[in-house]
């Protein structure tokens, strides 16, 4: 017989609420306002914050770094290479709904278990990325998964 379930790790919302919150301490320390997301598991916004003065074109952004993220289990700034690559690649998929390549995007893995992804849009895609990072930091997570 095949066994017919998966056990999935998930973030939780007080993560998700806590990746947030450290997102948006780093983004104070480099002077910069986001827009922060965070998705589950199974790419469900469980948490979102815009700081004062983020621009509202970057809340789909930063939700959507988050879902691309997640999706492809790698950091949205890797699209680049990849695009520089494969051509045909950029040509098919950068013109799919919800897929952002700019930096800011990261997987959060706990292990080898991708357990969610967060996302920051508003500043420049370094800056992005930092503040995504400082929230996997906060939570003892990584971007990538651990072999």
């Amino acid at each position: 017989m095949v066994d017919a379930t998966l056990n999935l790790q998930t973030l939780s919302s007080a993560a998700a609420h806590a990746a947030v919150a450290a997102a948006v301490a780093h983004a104070r320390t480099l002077g910069v306002a986001v827009n922060v997301a965070v998705v589950d598991a199974g790419g469900q916004l469980l948490a979102f914050l815009r700081m004062d003065g983020a621009f509202l074109q970057s809340i789909d952004i930063a939700i959507d770094k988050a879902y691309t993220a997640l999706g492809f289990g790698f950091p949205t700034e890797a699209w680049a290479g990849l695009f520089a690559t494969d051509p045909l690649l950029q040509t098919g998929l950068g013109v799919r709904p919800r897929l952002v390549v700019l930096g800011g995007g990261v997987p959060a893995y706990a292990g080898a278990a991708r357990v969610g992804a967060i996302g920051v849009s508003g500043a420049s895609a370094a800056q992005d990325a930092a503040c995504a990072r400082a929230a996997l930091a906060a939570l003892g997570l990584q971007d990538a998964a651990a072999s």
